[in-house]
């Protein structure tokens, strides 16, 4: 009997009785990480990470949520649990699974760069690996990310010194977060969409620094911040709300950004290249490292990609799931 097996309701664990990141109502859920299409209401119980926590609790509200630090065993039932760094976003987690001396990792989304801020990256070496594919095309190459920094801060210096607010459009759960890192607060005050100031309280009561940061919400005057930049997620860009702010430049933050169509598509005045998920390489990268001989690809190009694994060797197959890509997020 395989450790983990693949349901209606999502990845389930038949020696444990419990199912990771699933998205239909289940009685114990383990959680990669809190973005909503990993985690979500109805679960009778939730395990995360005991950094994952205070933000799932946030936004799932009063859930039953028991909470593990990384590298920490659990016996549950017949499996043997584990969480380990996925890199992705603050307690972010690939769920190592052991039966009978089979192991299984579910890795949730990841990246393989440290961003400074998320717990890096962990290799778990294992039988089988659920991957995801997010961005499993070659195009996807993320340039480094102090030229990310500089190119985002030039181009916050020149919008203030043109008298500009600039907006820069990001997923309020992980890039806010990192790119409030990257930022240069010596150029002008920085704002942050309701949203995301939320976000950033939880994270922030949990003693995790971050710059210092307005909350751009209907009461500020945006005549007291000139020169200001505002995080906001890019729903909120060309708002009324945004609107407030007079002359403008606008800008996503998002692996997407590699793509003209997708830059032009959500016409902005700018386009920054950076992403919380692996980039093709670091895919390719995280997969062999694993040792893994049978690799599941879920979400993003998950057939294009589990062919060029099969081509490499590996027993590939497509998993379907309803975990979403990260344009769905972004533009969420």
């Amino acid at each position: 009997m395989n450790a983990l097996i693949f349901t209606p309701s999502g990845i389930y664990c038949p020696a444990g009785d419990f199912y990771i990141d699933p998205w239909r109502a289940v009685p114990r859920a383990l959680i990669t990480h809190g973005h909503a299409d990993h985690a979500r209401l109805g679960m009778e119980a939730y395990l995360a990470t005991d950094i994952a926590g205070p933000v799932i609790r946030y936004r799932l509200g009063n859930i039953a949520l028991e909470e593990i630090c990384y590298g920490e065993t659990r016996q549950i039932g017949g499996a043997k649990v584990s969480f380990h760094p996925a890199g992705h976003v603050l307690g972010s987690a690939q769920i190592r699974v052991e039966v009978m001396g089979e192991v299984w990792v579910v890795s949730g989304d990841y990246k393989i760069i440290d961003d400074g801020l998320s717990t890096p990256f962990e290799t778990v070496r294992c039988h089988h690996f659920i991957t995801e594919s997010t961005f499993g095309l070659p195009v996807f190459h993320w340039p480094n990310q102090n030229d990310v920094s500089h190119q985002i801060n030039d181009w916050w210096s020149h919008c203030a010194k043109n008298n500009k607010t600039a907006f820069l459009g990001c997923y309020s759960l992980g890039k806010a977060q990192r790119l409030l890192t990257m930022l240069d607060p010596s150029i002008g005050p920085i704002l942050t969409h309701t949203a995301i100031d939320n976000t950033n309280q939880v994270i922030r009561e949990q003693g995790i620094k971050l710059p210092k940061t307005f909350i751009a919400n209907a009461s500020v005057d945006p005549k007291n911040f000139s020169g200001a930049i505002v995080l906001a997620p890019p729903s909120a860009i060309g708002s009324n709300w945004s609107r407030r702010y007079g002359a403008q430049e606008t800008a996503l933050a998002s692996g997407w950004m590699t793509l003209r169509g997708v830059r032009r598509r959500h016409a902005t005045d700018r386009g920054f290249v950076i992403s919380d998920h692996a980039d093709w390489p670091g895919l390719l990268e995280a997969i062999k490292n694993t040792g893994a001989e049978n690799v599941y690809v879920t979400h993003g190009y998950s057939n294009i990609f589990a062919q060029h694994l099969s081509n490499l060797g590996w027993n590939a197959k497509v998993l379907q799931t309803e975990f979403g890509t990260e344009i769905e997020k972004e533009t969420s």
